[in-house]
Parts: structure tokens; sequence; C-alpha cells
């Protein structure tokens, strides 16, 4: 370079620059730099940076660096202007400077671009080639040009048995594309942070280093001047580190040692300003951009861990050389016989390096190979058949490469992958790394193995969590000789991409006919937390890939075992369905997106050859199969259906909206074709009508014109026939068509159903007579179980129906039809739908009885009734929070403190918590139910002298309840649930606020323990002190109180029974119930026993059988009933030696037989079709042979007089409703009474979150149970019970929505009392030290003194999520966004790193003091960079990289919450999992499997059995029981209803 310019830069950077000479540092004589040049450079350079920066200039320069501070230029534009402005002083001092920088957006001649932006479209140009492997030699070079195609997958190390390939296979090339990051800069083109090797003399100088190697054949004048691009874009940092370079290198080991100082030095300048220690010259914005990258390799300049190659032996030798070398070649030194060869020489390389052509180690599978980027490694080469990795009988080698591909050739045996590089001259297997490069190599070890772990587990397990498989990559060992000797998901996530592709590779190999596993639920968790980028690699893929065949899956449940009666249905319904949905897709294909249109996949052409290709129009098919070609199957859009089927959408309206069947129907003209035959029974109504000259008579069945002639006919039977002002009218009470009720599309279409609606018609609406039969159950009907029936229940001869069951549309309840009879009187108009809605009607209007005496204008009565249920003086009542309020004001609700301000550069991610919602508190919870007192019962006076009774009100005695005195909650905690406190104060609330009745006694009346008369029934309560707001003391309760006397003495005066004892009352309210034997029970899909030890705890059943084919779960669930016969079998299996007549299994286990069970209840697993968005053949076939169909025909061939099915809220939505209304339409085809809802186990008695859909059906002849009504109150985000089908909202029968007779319980009530212990504990028994202190924990230690504390242990994480776990605060709240930035020293003995915050994030901005808040390229909106992803840092990359698409990953690493509750229990506590807030409220470690099983309900003595996982995993595989007293066996005779109160109330898991 001519003048000045060529003298300020050193000898490598005019190499660089291409100057005339392109090897100047052969003009050097031998030794290194001399002083005296050194010195003489640095003052060129020093001189040419302040001439180009002229006063004027900086002062442009500032006044850009304010326009950026205020956001009033972007960064892009500003950079842009710098560039121009710098461009603009350089040309006017240095005509020669202009042409550099006009060579630096050019190209070289041998395809190296200068620019980031020539860079990334050499990428794209690059892909268009990718099938190509090896372009023709050109003369000028004799390597060949490297391919930027796709490498191929590892698939060939998941195939049966092991992959060896040698020198005779082809290598399967490795090329992982990467999209290039936009950088400006490119400081190390300045030479100063270049290879330490490098020096300026001729040959190797005296410390060991190398010589400057030749520039590349082809290099000329066109050499990018990349030093420039660093000048204009970052002149601040550029000068600095020019000032800092010059101060002393003495040779090349002070340059090397100055460079690595300057990395240290730029990176602490970087960050000074956020900390408020700018230099007074220093340019904040400019330090507050992007940090310097290595334009070759990627890697952060200043980051400390950058590492150079040392340089080579003496006597190592070049590729060429080397390969004639006579311990390797089979060919003379003299021949060509390499280079006409037909396939490349294969040998072995061992103590290798990597590096690029700066020096820096990198690694080789990041996509630089790909996009050109000339990577070499040096070490000893060994002949191909040395498997010895030490460097005997190698030869030194130098500077190999440039490396055109990298690949996998499979494992050595099973456990080593086998990688191998491509160079122009010869193929190289790796042994061992050398010592400096291990580091790097083991993480290219490790994912590629844990590659392997994934995909061989997802095989065998498509259903499982993300917790299951990180469970999985933990307690995988790594093989012997990898560099690393645990698997962690810290491991996990820095190589989820990889191991995505791999699957999505999997994927491709695999049949088009089964679901890809890409869309498993750990998969898709795995491709949101970590920012994966679907479909990026698969479009370059080369054709010549061969994929090899899948391993053998593991033996799971076997082909569903169906009775004759289940099979006909599913295959009826999908046979039409299957066809039906074939149609819609049709048309729905033409309008809707099969493809995200976004990643490169969607963006290929079709292949022509894969099966979905050859079966459309254009390439000769028929066109019929509708399936986008193999090799475009969108993987965004598999992920993104995966993840809407399994949304459920809780925005419903309040209020249900059945439809009507007819409504606003206008009227006809009466024709001549109707007249009435014989006289009229009573007054107009008549017994027949002639028709069209059909008669029709009081009963028939008939078909109804709708207004609308394009629907069908409406149906319904003749209650009442007559004639008036309106014309010759009838009564029709509607059946209602089987589409029109929950079951929709699955129904039989013959198929009616009783409704309660009805309506008066004009007979000239009749379109003609139908025969409607009932189809009553047989007498036999419990042993036609599993017998070959037909199908078919009527013949379809288009006028004949049937019906079985009486349907509620509100509640979608499908009972036995009702026996109401008409009477004598009643008979010619008497309608059931009439009698039904009159006593609903009757029942529901207050009403009053029993007066006693009339004075103040008022009339007293003893006893008021509503909605079925009597109310007397005396009694206790629920009435909701506003009623009243208490003389004692309430402490202000436990508001969280004002968020102080928080230092940002400490807590980066603080920001993101801007929502004062956190997940798992109860602040919005309600209060529970008020309960006072009846005092009086009146009606005021009217006018008239007569009462208004249709205004009743009551004066009531309040009652306290702990939280309400001046202790406020803390008194709660320690106080029982159901303890009150008298007080004299009163108040009058209207009848209609009463919720329900309850009883409320004084403690010392009791005849038996509170303890035992609390556990005798529901809705109990009882005092012992009386209350002073006043005083704020608490007193003995008066006389008056200690009895609910007074009964029938309005104001206490007049007549009145007198005072009744409390046996007397409670004989009134709750007659005594007769014992009624327990329910011989089988437990399908039982786990460890939960479901059963509910109804255990009920007293409703007795188990007798128990089937779980996990054995650790069956174990668990013999320790804790030892009487019951477990099977640890497929269920199918069983089903199958049952029904072929077998009395017992191969284990001598005796088979139940049809007519033992009398309850069937289990909860089967439906993952294997959750992924399924529309129903199809494969689907269909999925389907079919899933456990919900097995489960069903069991309950088939039983016949069991009760049945309950249970499973997750999604159960309800899966498949459009597919899997409820099928479900729903085998019970009712049956025979069985049936219904569904949605139950939250919070709101019966735990400190979690568990919404669960239950299915109930009854026998006929038995009382279809009602949903037991909550017990607490909980948080109304988390009730949400509704569910959506069909577009129409169904509701449970629960009826207290909005409130509770007992206030939430809380983490603090499930687990305060438990004594610490630490992260890793694993004591499975220890003391409790320490009494109960609320009354859960008396309730779920039980009453029997027990001095042992069981599996009260937690899982040892590893030291990264320890340190993590420290450092989340302990204020309710905390998660991962609390973290500081910080680095901190592990228990492991590692230091972590700060989070490197190195781009402008478009969404959120800047912080306040102008600090990044970006971790990768997307967040300035283009593709992500490899190179960008920050490992073993404190706050997780991964969770800030992807945090704006996903809620900011709120809860993960979250604290528990004293006064809140539990996340839904999963299988596998993990910060980082699905339900991330599992930290304990207080101490540094996940919750432990007692305080999860406390979460459930599981009393402390319930026995766990296996490893700590296998405890976690039995817990929270948790059914919600329908939990107790004696209220559900009674059930049958009193209202229906199965309660939950096991009083204490609360819920076991599974």
């Amino acid at each position: 370079v001519p003048g000045a310019l060529g003298a300020a830069f050193p000898p490598t950077l005019a190499s660089d620059l291409g100057t005339a000479n392109p090897h100047p540092c052969r003009r050097a004589s031998s030794g290194c730099c001399h002083l005296a040049q050194g010195t003489e450079c640095v003052r060129e350079k020093l001189s040419l940076i302040h001439s180009f920066l002229q006063a004027d200039v900086q002062n442009q320069l500032s006044e850009l660096e304010a326009k950026l501070r205020c956001e009033e230029l972007s960064e892009e534009r500003y950079l842009a202007k710098v560039k121009a402005l710098l461009r603009q002083e350089l040309s006017a001092e240095n005509g020669d400077a202009a042409l550099l920088l006009r060579a630096s957006n050019g190209c070289s001649k041998n395809g190296a671009y200068g620019s980031d932006e020539d860079s990334e479209r050499a990428g794209l140009d690059g892909e268009e080639d990718s099938a190509m492997e090896m372009e023709e030699t050109s003369p000028a070079s004799s390597r060949v040009t490297r391919s930027s195609g796709r490498q191929p997958t590892i698939l060939s190390m998941f195939s049966k048995g092991s992959v060896w390939r040698l020198r005779w296979d082809l290598p399967l090339s490795y090329c992982l594309p990467q999209e290039p990051s936009l950088s400006s800069s490119s400081l190390c083109h300045l030479g100063l942070i270049g290879s330490p090797k490098t020096c300026g003399s001729q040959e190797n100088c005296s410390h060991g280093f190398q010589k400057s190697p030749p520039a590349p054949a082809g290099w000329g004048a066109a050499r990018p001047a990349g030093a420039w691009a660093a000048f204009a874009a970052r002149p601040a940092a550029a000068l600095l580190l020019l000032g800092c370079s010059g101060r002393g290198l003495r040779g090349c080991r002070d340059a090397q040692t100055k460079r690595a100082r300057l990395g240290r030095e730029l990176g602490a300048h970087w960050h000074r300003s956020s900390r408020g220690e700018r230099r007074a010259d220093a340019v904040s914005p400019l330090l507050q951009t992007t940090p310097p990258k290595c334009v070759d390799c990627r890697q952060y300049l200043d980051d400390p861990d950058l590492k150079f190659f040392q340089g080579d032996p003496d006597d190592a030798l070049e590729e060429p050389e080397m390969l004639t070398d006579e311990r390797l070649s089979i060919f003379d030194a003299n021949e060509d016989g390499f280079e006409s060869y037909e396939d490349l020489p294969q040998h072995k390389v061992t103590s290798f390096s990597v590096y690029d052509k700066r020096g820096h180690l990198c690694p080789f599978d990041t996509g630089l190979i790909e996009r050109n980027i000339e990577l070499y490694f040096s070490g000893a080469v060994k002949p191909i058949y040395d498997d010895n990795p030490c460097l005997d009988g190698g030869v030194r080698a130098k500077k190999l490469g440039p490396i055109n591909a990298w690949w996998i050739t499979g494992f050595d045996g099973g456990e080593k992958a086998l990688i191998g590089f491509t160079t122009a001259f010869a193929d190289y297997i790796l042994m061992e790394p050398s010592e400096e490069y291990a580091p790097i190599f083991a993480l290219m070890q490790e994912k590629i193995y844990m590659s392997k772990i994934v995909v061989e587990f997802l095989q065998n397990n498509c259903d499982v969590s993300y917790e299951d498989l990180l469970n999985k990559i933990e307690t995988t060992v790594p093989p012997a000789g990898l560099n690393f000797n645990r698997f962690t998901e810290d491991s996990l996530l820095r190589h989820a991409q990889f191991v995505v592709e791999q699957v999505e590779s999997y994927d491709e190999a695999g049949d088009s006919d089964e679901p890809p596993v890409l869309i498993t639920p750990c998969m898709r968790d795995l491709i949101k937390l970590a920012g994966v980028t679907l479909g990026k690699r698969r479009a370059v893929r080369r054709q010549a890939i061969r994929h090899p065949t899948k391993i053998d899956k593991d033996k799971g449940p076997t082909k569903a075992t169906t009775t004759k009666l289940v099979y006909l249905i599913f295959d009826t319904f999908f046979s039409e369905q299957i066809e039906k949905d074939e149609k819609e897709d049709d048309k729905e294909n033409a309008m809707k997106r099969r493809r995200c249109g976004v990643c490169e996949v969607c963006q290929q052409p079709e292949c022509g050859k894969c099966k979905a290709c050859q079966n459309m129009v254009k390439f000769g098919g028929s066109g019929r199969s509708k399936q986008a070609c193999l090799q475009r199957r969108c993987p965004n859009l598999a992920v993104r259906e995966a993840d809407e089927d399994e949304e459920v959408d809780d925005n419903i309206p309040e209020m249900p909206s059945p439809k009507k069947m007819l409504q606003g129907r206008k009227k006809k003209q009466n024709k001549s074709r109707i007249s009435w035959v014989g006289e009229p029974v009573k007054k107009d109504y008549y017994q027949r009508v002639c028709i069209d000259s059909e008669t029709l008579e009081v009963g028939d069945c008939v078909s109804v014109s709708p207004d609308d002639p394009t629907k069908p006919l409406y149906l319904a039977r003749v209650t009442a026939m007559w004639e008036d002002s309106s014309g010759q009218m009838f009564h029709a009470h509607w059946f209602c068509p089987g589409s029109d009720t929950v079951l929709g599309a699955t129904s039989d279409p013959l198929e009616l159903f009783l409704v309660d609606e009805c309506e008066d018609m004009q007979l000239s609406y009749i379109h003609g007579k139908v025969k409607v039969i009932y189809k009553a159950p047989s007498e036999n009907w419990s042993m036609e179980g599993g017998l070959d029936m037909e199908i078919k229940m009527v013949e379809d001869d288009g006028r004949t129906y049937f019906y079985q069951m009486w349907y509620d549309q509100e509640y979608a309840r499908f009972e036995s039809p009702p026996k109401t009879q008409p009477t004598e009187d009643n008979k010619y108009k008497f309608c059931m739908s009439c009698t039904r809605l009159d006593e609903v009607r009757h029942k529901e209007i207050p009403k009053v009885a029993e007066p006693l005496e009339e004075g103040d204008g008022k009339m007293f009565y003893a006893v008021a009734t509503k909605n079925g249920v009597q109310y007397r003086v005396g009694d206790g009542v629920y009435l909701l929070p506003e009623a009243f309020s208490f003389s004692m004001k309430p402490a202000s609700p436990a508001k969280r403190p004002k968020k102080e301000a928080v230092d940002e550069e400490l807590h980066p991610e603080h920001y993101r918590k801007y929502s004062e919602y956190i997940k798992g508190s109860n602040l919005d919870a309600p209060d529970p139910y008020r309960v006072g007192r009846i005092k009086e019962i009146f009606c005021n006076i009217r006018s008239n002298g007569k009462p208004n009774e249709a205004d009743i009100k009551l004066r009531i005695c309040k009652f306290y309840r702990p939280e309400n005195t001046h202790k406020s909650m803390k008194a709660s905690y320690h106080a029982d649930i159901n303890l009150l406190y008298w007080s004299d104060e009163e108040t009058t609330v209207d009848f209609r606020a009463v919720q329900g009745r309850c009883t409320v006694v004084y403690g010392e009346d009791l005849t038996e323990s509170i303890q035992d008369y609390s556990a005798g029934g529901l809705d109990r309560f009882y005092f012992l002190e009386a209350y002073n707001a006043k005083t704020k003391s608490f007193e003995d309760p008066p006389n008056h109180a200690r009895s609910s006397g007074n009964k029938g003495k309005g104001k206490g005066k007049g007549k009145g029974k007198g005072k009744s004892s409390v046996s007397c009352e409670q004989s009134e309210q709750e007659p005594a119930e007769l014992k009624v034997p327990k329910l011989r029970t089988l437990d399908v899909f039982s786990g460890c026993g939960g479901l059963s030890e509910g109804f255990h705890q009920a007293g409703v059943s007795e188990t007798l059988w128990a089937i779980e084919m996990w054995e650790p779960a069956a174990q668990a669930f013999r320790l804790n009933n030892p009487s019951t016969t477990v099977f640890t079998e497929d269920c199918n299996i069983l089903l199958k030696l049952v029904m072929s007549g077998e009395k017992t299994n191969s284990l001598g286990q005796k088979l139940p037989q049809k007519g033992d069970v009398e309850m069937l209840c289990g909860g089967p697993p439906c993952q294997g079709f959750s992924g399924m968005n529309r129903f199809n053949s494969r689907t269909y076939s999925k389907f079919k042979n899933s456990l919900v169909v097995s489960f069903l025909s069991y309950c088939d061939y039983y016949r069991p007089r009760f049945f309950l099915l249970e499973n997750v809220r999604n159960f309800v939505s899966f498949k459009r409703s597919m899997v409820l209304k099928l479900t729903l339409r085998c019970l009712v085809r049956m025979g069985y009474q049936c219904t569904f809802g949605v139950l939250q186990a919070g709101q019966y008695g735990v400190a979690q979150t568990r919404r669960r859909a239950i299915i109930l059906a009854a026998a006929p002849g038995e009382k279809l149970p009602m949903f037991p009504e909550p017990l607490h109150v909980f948080a109304p985000r988390a009730c949400q019970l509704s569910v959506v089908v069909d577009d129409k909202k169904f509701v449970s029968n629960i009826t207290r929505t909005y409130s509770g007779p007992f206030r939430t319980i809380t983490v603090r009530d499930t687990m305060s009392d438990l004594p610490e212990i630490r992260n890793g504990a694993s004591a499975l028994e220890i003391s409790y030290n320490g009494e109960p202190q609320s009354w859960f924990q008396r309730q779920i230690r039980g009453s029997q003194y027990q001095p042992i504390l069981r599996d009260h242990i937690c899982k040892d994480m590893s030291a990264l999520v320890a340190a993590r776990m420290r450092h989340i605060p302990l204020a309710p709240g905390s998660d991962w966004r609390d973290l500081p930035n910080i680095e901190v020293r592990l228990s492991d003995g590692t230091t972590t790193r700060k989070l490197r915050y190195t781009h402008h994030e478009k969404k959120n901005g800047r912080s306040s003091s102008g600090a990044l808040r970006g971790v990768c390229s997307c967040a300035e909106g283009k593709p992500c960079d490899p190179a960008d992803r920050q490992f073993n840092t404190l706050i997780p990359w991964c969770l800030p990289h992807t945090g704006n698409r996903h809620n900011h990953w709120a809860g993960l690493y979250g604290r528990l919450e004293w006064d809140g509750f539990f996340s839904t229990t999963v299988t596998n506590p993990e910060p980082m999992g699905k339900q991330g807030r599992v930290l304990h409220p207080e101490q540094h470690r996940v919750v432990s499997v007692r305080e999860c099983a406390r979460s459930q309900g599981f009393p402390d003595t319930y026995r766990l059995f296996g490893n700590i996982l296998d405890k976690h995993r039995q817990v929270s595989a948790g059914h919600l029981p329908v939990a107790n007293p004696s209220a559900a066996p009674s059930s049958r005779r009193q209202h229906g209803r199965i309660s939950t109160q096991r009083n204490p109330p609360f819920v076991a898991g599974r």
C-alpha cells in the first residue's frame, strides 16, 4: 500500500489488504521484528488515526451519537452515516484510501467475500448447488471447492445394529449451514488480534512460532480491505485497539500476550459505561453496540475464553508431503497415484486442533465450513488400521485443509461417534483431540451422543413430557472416553438446534403415515424453550443421503382388546366420518394454508419422487391422497397445530345458551285436510284427529314441518289436542335428535332423546305420523356385556326411531326417562315436560310456613323453604361475602409491596416483570361464605294487612371466622378450618341471598369429640368462644348462644318449640343413614392407588382388583392395599383372557369374572392420539387401538353399577371433542346413564390447581350421581370449568361458582411443618422435628402418632442449577427474571460467566442506562446466529432469547408462595419445565417428594416405591378422586350427589 497508509499497518495486514508483495514477511531477515520497526509502526498508526479523525469529524460523530442516544437514529442508520462520513474524510486525505474502501465491497477472485452482506449472498448462492458434493478442480488450485450443502443426518447410528463405514464407503458429508449474522465489526482484519503464530520473520522465529503462511493462489489486489469496515463501524473501539496495541510489541511472544490482554481490556471497556465509569472522551452509544466478532469463526474477540492455536512442531509436514510419507502411503513419493486414485485415501488423525486462518481455535460444526470459511487442522496422522490414539507411529502434519466437509460414519460399536474431515487430498477420521482443543471437541461429541439418546428415547416413548426427557438425559451416564462426565439441562439446551434437526431427519426417514416425533409434547417444549429454527436444514439435504431403517420400538400396550359393541360403534362411525372429513379437506385445502411459508422447507419445490408426489396429478398420479410432498412437510405448521390442539379456550360466555328447538315460530292457517274424530273429552279437548286420511291419537308421535324447508323435520309426541281461538291445536313434547346433543355426529341417526321442552302448535304443522320405540334395558342387562350384539336398534324405514334416555341440555346428562305417570283427571292433557318444569319452578320459589305471630308491622314464621331445602329459626346459613360486613374492620388485604427501583445492570431481565399477576397466587381468591344463625324469619305487612310473602327477610346473628378478627389470617392458619366465633352482632338479609344451610354448634355441648363431629358430615362448624370486636377480646359465649334453641320464638316472644338438643337438631337435618355395603371395585391404570384411596376414604368402595403395567407404581399399590389383587400386565391381555373364559392369568392370579365388578374406575392415558389434528384412516387406527377404547370395552364386558373415567382437562377438547363424544356414545349405547364435567382440585381442599375431566356413568336403575359442590374458595382464574363442544357451552351441576364454605388451602398450610432439607437430600426416613401447625397438617399426618416422616427427599440438581436457585430471591413471585447477572463460583469448582447482551432489542428497546437487551441477532429481526449462543451463565441464555414469544417464561425458576398454591404437580419437578414454579418458598431446592404428595392430598402414611423419580411420577400421575364421607354411597337416595369431603376434605392423587 503506497504512502503512510502502507507503513501504518503491520505486514500481516498489508498482506490481507492485497499489496503488490503478497508475502511481506519474506523481506525480513531471520529473527523477530525489531523494536525500532515496531515503534515506527505504532507512530505511523497513531498518526493515521489522528489525521482522519479531525476535530470537525469528531464533532459530527458526537452529534450522530447524541441522536442515537435519543433514539432519533436507528443503529443501522447511525452506522451508515458514520461510514459515509469517514469515507469522505479518508478520500480527502488519502486518495488511495478510497480505492481500498471500494475494494472492501467487492469480492476476490477466489470467491471470498469482503462484507457480511456479501457473505450472506455467498451462503445463499452456495445453497442452490447443495446437491453437489465436489466440483471439478481448477488448474490454479489442487484442492476441491467446498460444498455448502446440508450434511446428512446421523441416522445411521439410530439404525438396527451398528453401522461401520470405512474407506470403501462414500463418507457422509456433514455440513451444518448457518445463517450468517450481519456485523459491521471487522477488527481482526487489523492484524492486532490475529494468529499469534504469525511473525515478521521469513523463517520460524526463536519463540517457536511458524512463519506467516503464503497467501492462497489467486489472491490479488482485490483482497477486501476489512480494516476500514472496522474504522467506519466503530472508530472509538478501533482507536482504543490501535492505541493499546502499539505500546510495546516486543516480538511475537509479547504480541501474543498483548493481544490476549487487549481482548480483556476491550471487554472491560465495553461494559464500563453502564457502571457509570465512562471516561470523558468515551463515546457511550458506541460502547453499547454489538461487541466485535471475528469475521471468520464468529467468536467474540473480547471473550477471555477465545483460544489460539499454539503452533506446529518443526518437523510437521505439509499435507501433500505428509500423504506420501512411507508410514502412511501405499504410493511412492515420485508417483502421482494419490491424485488419480478413484477414492480419496483415508487416514486417522490424533492430537488434532481445528482453527481458522487467524489461528482461533474454533468448532467445525457451527456452519463455518458450509459458509466457505477456511478451517484448518493440525495433528498426528496415522494409518487407517491403527486404533491407538497415542502419537507413536504418527506423522506430524500442519495446516491440513482447508476442510471441505465433515461427516459422521456411525459409532465404534455403539458408543463413540466416528467423525471425519474431507480435504482436497484425503479423508481423515478423528481420534483424540489435542489438550487445548479437547474442551471444544467435547461439545461436539456431547451433542452427537445426546442426539442418539433423544431419538432412541422418543422412538419408544412418543408421549413423554419435557421433564421426562430431561430425566432421561440427566440419568444417562456418558460412555467412557468422552471428555465429559454427565449430561445436564444446560447441555440439552445448548445442542437443542442440532438435536431437533436429527429428530426432523428421523421423521423424514420414517413412514409418512406415522405421526412425526417432532410434535411430541417434549419436543414442542424444547423447541419453544431453546428457540429452535425448524426446517432450516432439511431444505438443503442432498438426495444421496440414504436413510436407514428404524429401530424396532419397545413393545408398549398391545392392540386394543374390544368387545363387539365397542368395535362396531367405532367402525361404523369412522367409515362414514373419514369419508366426510376427506371431502371437507378438499374444500379447506383451497383456502387454508397447509404450510407456514416462511421456513426453507416450505419454499422448496416438490421432489417428484416420494409417495405423495407420485400421487399428484402433475406427476401422473390420481390426486386422491391430498398429501404434501414429503420433502415439503412444514415442521412449523405441524408443531403449531399440535400446540393448538392442546390449548383450551377459557374465554367462554358467562351463561350457557342451549339451542331451543323451535323459537318464534309463525302460525300457519288451518287447512281443510284436518278433522276431529269423535267427541271432545273435556271442554274442547279431543283424543283423535284425522290429518290427510291418517288418524292420530293423543300419545302418538309425529314429524313436524319446520318453517325453514331446508332443515330436517322435528319429532314430537302429541300430549293433548284441542280447539280454541288460535285454531286446531296440539301440545308437542319434543324429542331431541342425537345430533343436537353433546354426541353430535357420533350419535345414532335413529336415536332420539326425551327433553324438557314442549310447545303449543297448530295441527297444520304436522307432517305425518312416525313410530318412536322406547328401548328399555333388558332384565338381564348386566350379564349381556361382551356378547355379539347388533348395533342397529331399529330398522331404518324412514319413519321408525327409538329412545332410551332423557337428556339435560344444560348439564349434558343422559338419564333414564322419568317415570311420572298421569292421573285420571289429566290423562287427556298430561305432558311430562310440563310436569317436571312445574316441579322445578315450584321448588325454586321461596316460601314461608308455620306462621308464629305478628308485630311491628311484620309477620314472623318458623320455617322458610327454597330449592327444596327447609330453613328453621336457629339454623346456620351460608351467605355471600357481600351479604354483611363486620364491626371489626378487616385488615387490608396482603398487597404486594410496591416495586422498588432495580439496578438494571445487576438484574437486566427484571424489566420483563411488568405484570402484577403471579401464577400460584391467592391474592384474587374470594372470601368464603359468611356464616350466620337465623334469629327470625319474617315478612313485612302490606297496606292491605296481608304479609308480603314474596319478599322474605331473615334476622341473622353473625359468626366471625378467625381471619375476620383482629388476628387476621395468622389466626386462621393455626385454627381448625371449621372454627367460628359467636358474636352479638346482628343484621337483616334477604332470604334470596342464602346460599345453603349448615350446622353450627357449641363445642362444649357435643357428646363426641370435635374431630368426630367434624368428620361426621358436610357443612359442620363449631364455636367455643365469642368475639367482641369493640374490645378485640375473646370471651365465653352467652347462654342463649350455647344451644341453637329459641326455635320458633320470634323475637323471643310467643309460643315456640322450646330448646331442642343438638342431637335432636341433627336428627332433623341429617336423618340417620343406612349402612350401605361398599362397592367391589376394579381400578384400571391404577398407578400407585390415588383414585382408590379417595374412594376408600369416602367409604364408597373396596378395591379388590387393580391393573398397573408400571412395576414401581404397582408395588406402591400393593404396599398400601395388601388385600388387593394387583395385575402387573397389559390390560388388553387380561381382558382377552377373561373374554375367552379363563379364570386365572399366567401367574395364577384369579381374574374378576362377569358380575363381580360393581364399580370400574381409571384414567386411561390418551396422549397416543393427542397430536392428531383431525381423524383420518391413520389416526382412526391409532385411536381404535388406544387405551380409552380398551377401558370402554372393560365397561361393556363387566357392566358395573358405576363407572368413572378421570383424565386431563383437555380430554373433553381433544380432536374437536371427538374423544369425549365417542366415549359418551359408547356408554349411551351400552345403556348407561352418563355425564361429564370438569372439576378443580383446589376447590376440594388441596393447595394445587389441577383441573380434571370426569365422566360418570350409572347402570339402569341406579341414580346417576351429581358432581360434588366445591368446599373451598380458590383463585378464579383457575376455576374456568365450562366446556364448549360444537359451539355449545356446557357446565356441570355445580352452583358454588363464586364462593364456598371454607377458605383456600395454601402452601403454608400444606408443608410449613416439614423439617428443612438441602438440595439432593436423600434420607428416606427422618424425624418430623415438630408438631403440625395447621388444620391441614393435622389431617394429613393422621390421627395415629407417627414419628417417622418418609420420602422428604428432593432431586439433586446440577451445580449450575443449584447456583441459580440460590440466587432466586425469597420474595413472592420471584423467578428467573430476578437473577443477577454476575459470575459465581459453583460447587463443582467451575465459575459461571456473565450473560452478554450483544444486540439491540427491537421490541423492548434499551435499558434506562442505554444498555443492550438482545442476546441474539433475532432480536434485531435477523435470523438466529448459532455463534450468539451463550452457556454456563447464571441467567439462562435461552430464556431472554425466546422470552418475547412465550410470556417472558414467567414462573421458570419460580418460588412457591407461602400464601399461594402449587401449579399442577408434574412427573419431574424441573425449574425450567412445564411447571417451572417448583422452588421451595425459602430453601434453595426444588420441592420434595413428600411436599408434592401433600399437594396431591396423599396422607403422610401413604407409601411410595422406587427411586426418587419413580416416586415423583407416582405422585404426579394423579387422579382427582371423588373423596368422601358417607355421602357417596348414600347418594343413591340423597340427591344423587357424590361428596368430596373427607373431613378433612382433600384430594388424593394417583
